[in-house]
């Protein structure tokens, strides 16, 4: 324990004397976890809408009342000719155009019946698949009140729903537990990844190995300092910003996510210090640190729900030890998710951090 502790006690001289790496683990992961929730909102606004009629009749105008003011779009411009509405769509000045014949309220008045079209520019996919389903919603509940209008029937079925654990669909509260996991990963696994080869790099390491410290000391002098560091970035970032800015509470227990939050980091620590044990340069050991970065957080179901991926993205995901630690946050900050919910997580946590840090022992050489 006493060979640990140097090396502990070396590691963190080392993090207090370097000025680069201190604004690096405390400063940047902050600054990116106030803005990056603002920037996330995944509520698609101000969506450009060009409407083409040549006939202004009251059914047309209601309609155009209604879409306008739903709060969604963003009415540019009304024009009798669908050319210039096309025009529109070309030059990138409207996301969607709405035409709305001329006889439109004449067809609904003798025939019971109108056509209106919608032309969606789905340069931007998930724009225009949203605008375009906020349009057709509309339209459909001013089709469903014209019905009742006319023919004085009553909606025969009362829809009404509620919002569970995010009554008021603030994205906030849903984005920052996700993207605090992702900060505190990134910290963990690149200074990490960067610790070991560094002392390849200055030559130090050779001093080291011919030392008696046994190889799992020396991973452990080497993990617990930025195990530590994740604890305290971790503990910034929920409560003085999740917290204080966001005004998120956790429903679930606190204590629950900081012993999920001691395994996760051992997992994601050893798999730093596995990627040092094979890289030689702090520019090779970044590289490979950051292609798995990557794949982390696009494949946690961060910005996109997992059950809308591909099936071989599925099974990559369950790889993913950033999947497990993003649901738990949002099981326990917004469901209040208690340890029997979350032990099937914990366990595969587990298992990541016996398998990485094991392997990150096995490959470490005291020899050249």
């Amino acid at each position: 324990m006493r060979n640990i502790l140097y090396i502990i006690e070396k590691e963190f001289k080392h993090i207090l004397r370097n000025r680069s790496i201190l604004p690096a683990i405390f400063v940047a992961p902050m600054i990116q976890l106030i803005i990056m929730p603002l920037a996330a909102d995944y509520e698609i606004k101000n969506i450009n809408l060009a409407i083409v009629s040549g006939h202004y009749s009251s059914e047309t105008q209601h309609l155009i009342q209604k879409i306008t003011c739903s709060g969604f779009f963003k009415l540019v411009k009304e024009t009798s000719s669908f050319e210039e509405g096309k025009e529109l769509i070309e030059k990138d000045q409207a996301d969607l155009v709405l035409q709305i014949p001329n006889d439109l309220e004449e067809n609904l008045v003798k025939e019971k019946k109108g056509k209106v079209l919608i032309f969606v520019n789905a340069i931007n996919g998930t724009k225009a698949n949203i605008g375009a389903t906020y349009l057709s919603s509309i339209l459909k509940t001013y089709n469903l009140e014209f019905i009742q209008k006319e023919f004085g029937l009553t909606n025969p079925v009362d829809l009404r729903y509620s919002n569970w654990y995010n009554k008021f669909m603030n994205y906030p509260f849903f984005i920052v537990p996700g993207v605090l996991v992702t900060l505190v990963t990134m910290i963990g696994a690149y200074m990490c990844a960067l610790n070991i080869v560094k002392e390849k790099e200055l030559g130090t390491i050779e001093q080291i190995n011919v030392t008696p410290i046994k190889k799992h000391e020396f991973i452990l002098g080497k993990l617990i300092p930025f195990w530590i560091i994740g604890f305290f970035v971790f503990s910034v970032g929920f409560f003085f910003i999740g917290m204080g800015i966001y005004g998120i509470r956790p429903l679930g227990s606190i204590l629950l996510l900081y012993l999920f939050l001691a395994v996760f980091l051992v997992a994601v620590l050893g798999l730093g210090l596995l990627i040092s044990t094979y890289s030689q340069t702090q520019q090779q050991a970044m590289s490979v640190a950051f292609f798995f970065m990557m794949i982390f957080m696009l494949m946690s179901g961060l910005f996109t729900p997992i059950e809308s991926m591909p099936n071989w993205a599925i099974t990559m995901a369950k790889f993913n030890p950033v999947t497990y630690f993003i649901e738990v946050m949002r099981m326990v900050v917004l469901k209040g998710s208690g340890f029997a919910d979350i032990s099937g997580h914990l366990l595969k946590m587990l298992g990541f951090a016996i398998f990485f840090n094991s392997w990150a022992v096995w490959n470490y050489r005291k020899t050249v």
